[in-house]
């Protein structure tokens, strides 16, 4: 029986590729941005703020939502969204973890040119 990728590889890691893979849309990306820009719960105007249609923006918002990154409160007819500002740190944390492993994110020793 194959295994799952929940089994092959570390829980770490399955849960950052997750958040990566919400991350991974520019339409995404401009979203989160709007989102936190405003410092509080956006609602309707979200849909205004982007070059897409409506549908797309919920669909990108829902991809927000389950990856954690958003929150979606019921305001009456509408749903208003708000930062996971822990998530947001949590997942920083982990990105800066995963390079530091890869050795990528050092910065180059001066040289001495005495």
């Amino acid at each position: 029986m194959p295994r799952t990728r929940s089994e092959t590889y570390p829980d770490d890691l399955v849960a950052l590729a997750a958040v990566a893979r919400a991350l991974a849309h520019p339409g995404r990306l401009q979203l989160l941005e709007a989102i936190a820009a405003r410092r509080s719960c956006v609602c309707g105007e979200l849909v205004e703020l982007m070059p897409l249609a409506q549908s797309t923006v919920s669909q990108h918002l829902k991809e927000l939502k389950e990856a954690g990154l958003v929150h979606g409160v019921v305001d009456g007819p509408r749903t208003c969204y708000c930062v996971d500002a822990g998530k947001l740190a949590a997942v920083g944390a982990a990105f800066a973890g995963l390079f530091a492993r890869l050795g990528c994110c050092e910065r180059p020793k001066e040289e001495d040119h005495g």
